[in-house]
């Protein structure tokens, strides 16, 4: 429930902030290996990181009001 308050909490806000420079979108970084994620997790951390580099690196005529891993637009 919690995450798709979040999914939906993205999409709006995004939509109230469309036309300005302003992106708002939401990160699956993948199940990662830490102290949370377990040896067993399949990312390392380098790789669990490249979702959320790749958002904040955004141009300025990239995509808003998505939800992305690794680089694909995961539907919600």
């Amino acid at each position: 429930m919690s995450k798709a308050a979040v999914n939906m909490y993205t999409n709006h806000l995004a939509h109230e902030l469309r036309g300005t420079n302003v992106k708002v979108n939401a990160a699956h970084p993948g199940w990662v290996k830490t102290d949370m994620g377990g040896p067993e997790a399949p990312m390392e951390l380098v790789d669990g990181a490249k979702t959320s580099v790749m958002l904040a690196t955004l141009p300025a005529e990239g995509p808003s009001g998505g939800f992305y891993h690794l680089g694909v637009h995961m539907r919600w």
